[in-house]
């Protein structure tokens, strides 16, 4: 949230101007930039609308929280209006979403979707974006989960008329997402009278404000219900997008004998993964022949047992990347490749039978078996040599075939709290985008907390546990890993770091001494006692991330070292280039440092990086948090 006040308060703010240079500062601290010209000018036009809306209304102590910041990721609402329901006396809520747009029509295919003249593509009708941020939010909100009758959406198109926009209508229309236009500016005035009652709404905004977050809805847990029943996530604005756009391309698919390609792209935690299982519950629950396929054995195997864990046919719907060699074409109405950046060149190797080497690209594969093939990827997410997928290569096997191709881009994140801050630090830190490493700025959406031992580490993570939230440890492929367990025997402490001793995780797909198999180790709460590596990790979250930065990656001078010879993990080669090498290490802490959904806890085994890591920290503004002891360098005690 950028700023919050009265009705009354916000329309003398805008009247003034100081209202924009205030929300231009706090934008500038919360993200790190300064707001685009085009974000200022929509705020000037239509913020003081709102307002002028709510004193007409006589609604004038009507709290408005403006750029609202949705739980556990990085979208805003426009506004959120807090008072007291004029009826009932209970809190009421009024999330609205303001547009300046003078017209727009329905998309020719779908009404939820539709078509305005400064955008290249198709985008969320307004009602079915405010409708979105209504269940989300519900979904997230301790303070509403229980009473989601006291939320209703709003989208008000205040520079539009009926002539403009009356096709928008057609669009379905509840409490959680109504349509408003300018030319009947009086209808919104009593809508809002019907919401929203005269009486001060500052501490109804307090209410809200201070909700429990809950834990995160984990993917996997939810698998079961969202491919078996019915969607168990909520997806906003370009999500439901893409969601739309893929399965447009399916009813094109079966109507017209046709075959087009659909490319989702986003980085770590825009969702790409919960797009996929929605795609997935939806197509299957109608009879479309779908599979989803990812290059994880993790990631399937954890998909296979549970959201199988009835159904035989349901594990059945979730395969490999090389499992489509001899799959006669377009067998599949659909097949939704996720994490397809772990593509590889070939789906050979050395034991695939001389009868299934095709010579063809494993991405000409994997189109070639649905009339619908969707690839769900992020560029920035490869920590393995050999693999690949990017959107050029696949926008270029499609045109060798000449196939329509689409690309969604997904903006938002919702990992890491949905902090844009602490994903830009990671970033920076690890010298994965230039400018260098910066220090960190608590921004109250993510926690960071520097550990002086690994013991620390683990106290601070088991407090979390105990009050309900996930937490797991992962660290560099800094030790030897005991891959072979005999029967009986506990599974051996092979990191080892001064008198703390953890046994990496399971290795293999059968439980060991209570803990469990290496795909369900960030899924199953008996994970916790063991350490995780980067294949066990990546594609999963967690609500609280331990993270164990060992001697492959120690910082140096003014740099970064990476040394080869600390690492333990087999995929380098002597043939490996000491560049790659390089790049691979710290994109695999970035991946380890973005598992968290609520915060990181950091730990590394070299003094000199952990004074550096304080020092970006800000060492001299940490806090003692009741808990442990433990020092909190970002956001509030309030969501852990």
């Amino acid at each position: 949230m950028l700023f919050r006040d009265s009705a009354a308060s916000v329309a003398a703010e805008c009247h003034s101007k100081a209202l924009f240079f205030r929300l231009t500062e706090q934008f500038a601290h919360v993200h790190g930039h300064k707001p685009s010209s085009s974000e200022v000018r929509s705020w000037e036009r239509s913020i003081p609308v709102l307002a002028n809306a709510l004193n007409e209304a006589g609604l004038g102590q009507v709290e408005i929280l403006l750029e609202y910041g949705l739980p556990l990721t990085s979208k805003r609402a426009d506004a959120v209006l807090a008072g007291t329901h004029p009826k009932t006396g209970m809190p009421s809520y009024v999330i609205v979403e303001l547009k300046q747009w003078s017209s727009a029509e329905p998309d020719d295919d779908d009404p939820s979707l539709c078509r305005v003249d400064a955008y290249a593509r198709a985008v969320l009708n307004p009602a079915e974006q405010v409708r979105g941020y209504c269940e989300y939010l519900i979904s997230f909100n301790g303070a509403l989960a229980e009473h989601p009758e006291r939320v209703s959406g709003a989208a008000y198109l205040h520079n539009a008329t009926q002539l403009g926009v009356g096709g928008l209508f057609e669009a379905e229309q509840n409490q959680y997402g109504q349509l408003f236009i300018g030319e009947r500016r009086g209808e919104f005035i009593e809508f809002l009278r019907s919401k929203l009652g005269p009486a001060p709404g500052a501490s109804t905004a307090d209410d809200l404000l201070n909700g429990k977050i809950g834990p995160s809805k984990q993917l996997m847990a939810l698998a079961a219900q969202e491919v078996r029943e019915r969607e168990q996530f909520v997806l906003l604005d370009e999500q439901r997008l893409a969601y739309r756009t893929v399965l447009n391309a399916v009813r094109r698919a079966k109507q017209s004998d046709h075959k087009e390609v659909v490319i989702v792209t986003g980085g770590p935690g825009t969702g790409k993964s919960v797009i996929a299982l929605s795609l997935l519950g939806e197509l299957y629950r109608h009879g479309t022949t779908t599979l989803h396929a990812t290059g994880s054995s993790s990631f399937t195997t954890t998909m296979r047992k549970v959201a199988g864990s009835r159904k035989r046919e349901v594990q059945e719907l979730f395969k490999y990347f090389n499992g489509f060699m001899t799959v006669e074409r377009n067998s599949l109405d659909v097949l939704i490749c996720d994490e397809a950046h772990r593509m590889r060149e070939t789906s050979a190797n050395r034991y695939t039978r001389a009868a299934n080497r095709t010579g063809k690209a494993q991405v000409e594969e994997l189109i070639d078996a649905a009339r619908v093939p969707v690839f769900l990827l992020d560029e920035h997410q490869v920590v393995r040599p050999g693999e690949m997928g990017t959107v050029a290569e696949i926008e270029a096997a499609a045109a060798k075939k000449g196939l329509h191709c689409q690309v969604v881009a997904l903006d938002s994140q919702f990992r890491c709290g949905g902090s844009e801050a602490y994903l830009q630090w990671v970033l920076r830190l690890l010298g994965l985008e230039p400018g260098g490493p910066a220090a960190w700025e608590p921004d109250g959406k993510m926690q960071l907390v520097l550990a002086d031992s690994p013991q620390e580490m683990e106290t601070i993570l088991d407090a979390r546990r105990a009050r309900g939230y996930s937490a797991r440890m992962t660290a560099g492929y800094c030790w030897k890993w005991s891959k072979k367990v005999p029967p009986g025997q506990a599974l051996p402490a092979d990191v080892v770091i001064g008198e703390w001793e953890r046994p990496w995780n399971v290795f293999g797909d059968r439980a060991v001494g209570g803990a469990p198999p290496a795909a369900l180790w960030a899924t199953d709460p008996a994970g916790f006692g063991q350490v995780g590596c980067v294949y066990t990790a990546q594609g999963f979250e967690y609500d609280w991330s331990g993270v164990i930065i060992g001697p492959d990656l120690v910082w140096r001078g003014d740099r970064w070292v990476t040394d080869r010879t600390a690492s333990k993990d087999p995929v380098f080669k002597k043939s490996t280039p000491e560049a790659d090498v390089h790049r691979l290490i710290r994109n695999t802490y970035k991946v380890l440092l973005t598992r968290g959904m609520m915060g990181t806890v950091v730990y590394s085994t070299d003094s000199e990086t952990r004074e550096k890591l304080r020092e970006l920290a800000g060492d001299s503004e940490r806090r003692t948090s009741p808990i442990a002891g433990e020092l909190l360098l970002g956001g509030t005690s309030q969501q852990g």
